[in-house]
């Protein structure tokens, strides 16, 4: 097949045959020229294979194909689809994963995006941890919150080992500035804290004296006694309505029963409790009760907070 220089470049300014108008297609990591050239046409771009190869080795382009997710709509010219191809203009998606989210709820918003292949559907918890080349009991509290941008149809995994990284950056860098005394033996167990801290805090001000109260417990040996441990403890049991038997009930997760922390984070925290279970409040409060506001009320004896209950959650009785 012989083209002249004239020709080829009159048929790259002509729009190309799309099966459908936007169009979505993927090229893969690795991809060299004629296999990216494939994977266009399998998507449905009706494209001459031999002329748009000339057309990239014309611009010297032929083994600088980007890869990634890309779309192209109906008028596109073989000239514009390799100069997407050659700049990387990949679309893409988006993904908020939410502060004080457990995993659960985490999974469940990444099964339902459109936008991602669905790697992790079918495996157990144990099952993601080890294909992330983790060692872990559990991914609660390991993922950092956040808005994700990713290719379209890129792996659920990627981009759950991009949150991971992104955890552990941000609790590495928090455990550095962190105040000292503090009665954690390990990161680990300042996450821990920062995921009850998450729970426990309806309100930004008062997140660094919700801190304080719990990291005041650990020092004297008291129970923490947080009812988001209990909570999370029962599982998919829970109805919403936490009972005095759910408090007087062992599980590994209930603070009222077991000293000390739970086993694992209760759920993702964000870089604002991340910071507060690491630099508490300096201040001797033990107790706290909530306003009904979002707000809370802080003790620093047993008797205080027994007024503080009356008050805010008895109505004055």
């Amino acid at each position: 097949m012989a083209v002249s220089a004239g020709g080829l470049l009159w048929w790259a300014e002509q729009p190309i045959t799309l099966r459908s108008s936007p169009l979505d297609f993927r090229i893969a990591a690795g991809s060299s020229l004629r296999s990216a050239i494939t994977q266009m046409r399998e998507a449905g771009i009706e494209i001459n294979p031999t002329l748009l190869g000339w057309l990239a080795r014309a611009h010297r382009a032929d083994t600088a194909i980007k890869a990634g997710s890309y779309a192209v709509k109906e008028g596109t010219t073989p000239h514009q689809l390799l100069d997407k191809l050659l700049k990387g203009k990949v679309t893409q998606g988006d993904l908020t994963l939410v502060e004080g989210w457990t995993f659960r709820q985490w999974r469940a918003r990444l099964d339902r995006h459109p936008d991602l292949r669905h790697d992790t559907q079918g495996l157990s918890e144990a099952q993601i941890i080890e294909r992330l080349g983790l060692t872990a009991p559990s991914l609660e509290g390991l993922l950092y919150p956040d808005t994700y941008l990713f290719d379209k149809q890129s792996s659920d995994l990627d981009l759950l080992a991009r949150a991971n990284r992104a955890m552990q950056r941000k609790l590495e860098a928090e455990w550095a500035q962190r105040s000292g005394g503090l009665p954690y033996k390990s990161p680990g167990e300042a996450l821990i804290m920062a995921s009850i801290i998450e729970k426990e805090t309806g309100r930004e001000a008062d997140r660094e004296l919700v801190a304080a109260v719990f990291v005041n417990r650990l020092r004297k040996g008291m129970l923490l006694q947080t009812d988001p441990t209990v909570i999370y403890g029962l599982g998919e049991s829970f109805d919403g309505n936490l009972r005095k038997r759910d408090l007087q009930t062992d599980t590994p997760y209930n603070t009222y029963t077991r000293p000390g922390l739970p086993p694992t984070p209760i759920a993702m925290p964000g870089q604002a409790s991340l910071r507060a279970a690491l630099n508490p409040a300096a201040s001797d409060v033990l107790y706290f009760v909530a306003r009904g506001d979002g707000s809370s009320v802080f003790s620093r004896t047993l008797d205080e907070h027994n007024q503080a209950v009356n008050k805010f959650q008895r109505g004055g009785k």
